[in-house]
């Protein structure tokens, strides 16, 4: 399988990207803050896909790399407890960011774009998740796109993706986005409430950073709607006889110290 003319140009543009762009003269070190009015404000036009509640008192960023192995390890090892233990129960809000190291990343980033919001993160995940497959590939389009083949992707609407200009543009702002006012230096970096924490992370450190920032009287704004959500039922209950004549109707580790370089 071959790259048409527009998807060549479009990755080739991502290659030339990434290798003409240096780290930003102002890195930013473990522990440093950033303001966390410019970090929740990203450029280039795409949207952030958040998980978690709204309320949640802890906003978790993460600049990411489908090609980054430290990156990998935290989506395959830690990401799910991580999010039952934070995500689920309202604590935090966790939103991922493109990263584009190369040009497979850009390939994936716009794949995820145009999977649309309901489906990004399992577009992100499913590609942690077979790194080794189509990371280490001769034909790393062919591969990529036998992935795609999974998540739902035909050629033509593969094809559309990786020629988003609009999308790869985005892409490439919010990277740079990254490297000249938030001090990036590799992936992943997360951003804890602003604090800059570079690397690879454990549960246990990810803990240590947000557990402190939970009000002690924190109250679940999940828990909170379901209640809500179930005294609706004895209204529906008591609805049931007006309607006897019916039939019922419900019959993806690496050590935790390092990280991918930025470049």
């Amino acid at each position: 399988m071959k790259l048409n003319r527009r998807e060549t140009i479009i990755l080739a543009a991502a290659a030339s990207a990434v290798s003409l762009s240096g780290i930003s003269a102002s890195q930013a070190a473990e522990g440093d803050m950033i303001d966390q009015a410019a970090l929740m404000a990203p450029v280039g036009g795409l949207t952030d896909k958040v998980e978690g509640h709204a309320d949640a008192p802890v906003t978790v960023i993460e600049y990411a790399s489908p090609t980054c192995p430290h990156c990998a390890a935290f989506h395959n090892t830690v990401y799910e407890p991580f999010k039952e233990q934070y995500i689920d129960t309202g604590k935090v809000k966790f939103i991922v960011r493109p990263f584009a190291r190369n040009a497979l990343d850009a390939a994936i980033f716009l794949l995820a774009e145009a999977a649309g919001e309901e489906n990004y993160h399992n577009v992100i995940a499913t590609y942690f998740r077979t790194q080794n497959e189509w990371g280490m590939s001769e034909k790393p389009r062919d591969a990529i796109y036998a992935v795609a083949q999974q998540l739902g992707f035909t050629e033509e609407s593969f094809s559309a993706a990786l020629t988003n200009q609009e999308a790869f543009t985005g892409i490439e702002a919010q990277r740079e986005q990254a490297l000249d006012e938030f001090g990036l230096t590799g992936t992943p970096t997360f951003y804890v409430n602003g604090k800059t924490l570079s690397g690879g992370k454990t549960l246990e450190q990810l803990a240590a950073e947000i557990d402190p920032l939970v009000p002690a009287d924190f109250v679940s704004p999940v828990a909170a709607e379901e209640p809500a959500a179930d005294a609706m039922a004895p209204a529906a209950d008591a609805m049931a006889p007006a309607s006897d004549a019916m039939a019922p109707a419900a019959d993806a580790m690496a050590p935790a110290n390092e990280m991918a370089p930025a470049n």
